[in-house]
């Protein structure tokens, strides 16, 4: 019996086109309706963890595209792709990209580390983020170029990447 190719379930499974090669690969109807937005269910996609080791070129196209899509700069490092799948996934990111900077202009990525320059209110979260703090690995936020997330005094907030600064 088959299972699907990102989150290996075995149930209501179609078939899923990876762009520009057309080729096709089975997965799920619940991978293929979040797919198109993989920033809105990211707890969803930890099922990535073991299905990145595959050897189905396709299949890698596919968690290398969700990956960037969600800023795991981490698991994309970890992914080895031969040179054409690594242009083949990046060949399908028909999106243009979107540069993150920090408050001096430098490019932020995700995964990268930066300090916040001023105190800032968290709002709903009843603390101050202090100046100086670093946030570690910090994600970028899909189509908006002036947050980033990142975890500080162990909640995950979003910051105006005008208040940081990479480090």
């Amino acid at each position: 019996m088959a299972n699907c190719g990102l989150c290996e379930r075995d149930r209501e499974l179609v078939e899923y086109v990876v762009e520009p090669k057309d080729e096709k690969i089975l997965i799920c109807k619940e991978c293929e309706g979040k797919l198109k937005e993989p920033q809105e269910s990211e707890n969803y996609w930890h099922c990535l963890n073991d299905t990145m080791w595959t050897q189905e070129k396709p299949i890698q196209v596919v968690i290398y595209r969700v990956f960037s899509k969600l800023g795991w700069q981490d698991k994309l490092d970890m992914m080895y792709l031969e040179d054409d799948v690594l242009e083949w996934a990046k060949s399908g990111e028909n999106e243009e990209k979107i540069n993150v900077r920090d408050s001096n202009g430098n490019i932020l990525n995700g995964g990268d580390s930066v300090t916040i320059i001023k105190d800032l209110n968290v709002k709903g979260a009843g603390f101050t983020a202090k100046q100086g703090t670093t946030v570690k690995n910090i994600k970028l936020v899909a189509d908006d170029p002036t947050h980033i997330k990142g975890k500080v005094n162990g909640v995950e907030i979003f910051i105006l990447s005008k208040f940081v600064k990479k480090v």
